[in-house]
């Protein structure tokens, strides 16, 4: 099983950052821009994690594998402590991809989003023509698959931020506990 390190944002690292989403598979997946993509742009995106972060908007860390190496980005995205929902959103640099980080990563992040901030849905979300993220989700025991019409209004608004049709998942609070536990104590 590989390992992973999230750690805070820091725009020391945006360089690194910034090299990684201008790549073509990462940049079109995520949508951005030439500009959100330059160093700068990365830049001013960390800062904004930051903020966001000390208003409790969201939780974001870099990802960093067994050899220190950072390998991409996941974050709790839109956090609403009165609904106890967010939205959870991860990308991996390319040469890290089938490798198991985005699972071990969704894994921790998960723990905390249930365990740190007791939030009870976290949703997860994918362009229409993202079908590799699509399958990395429905690989996940742990996610229930399109529940659009079940949170209408999560679905709309996701599809509104990405300016696209997309498709959204959950992870249920309980789901993922009664996984975690339950796979912890067969290991």
């Amino acid at each position: 099983m590989v390992c992973i390190t999230l750690v805070p944002h820091d725009v020391q690292y945006a360089e690194e950052i910034s090299k990684m989403t201008s790549a073509p598979a990462i940049r079109n997946a995520l949508g951005l821009s030439d500009t959100q993509c330059s160093i700068a742009g990365t830049r001013d995106y960390i800062r904004l994690m930051q903020l966001e972060e000390k208003l409790g908007q969201q939780f974001s860390r870099m990802i960093f594998n067994e050899d220190d190496e950072l390998i991409g980005v996941i974050s709790l995205k839109g956090m609403d402590e009165k609904q106890k929902i967010c939205h959870i959103g991860t990308w991996l640099g390319r040469q890290y991809w089938g490798k198991g980080y985005n699972q071990v990563a969704k894994m921790e992040m998960l723990k905390i989003a249930f365990e740190r901030f007791q939030l009870n849905y976290v949703f997860a979300g994918a362009r229409l023509e993202n079908i590799r993220s699509q399958k990395a989700q429905a690989k996940l025991p742990y996610m229930t698959l399109n529940v659009g019409q079940q949170f209408y209004r999560e679905w709309k608004k996701l599809e509104w931020l990405e300016h696209t049709p997309c498709i959204l998942n959950v992870v249920r609070r309980e789901d993922f506990l009664n996984w975690y536990y339950q796979d912890i104590a067969v290991s």
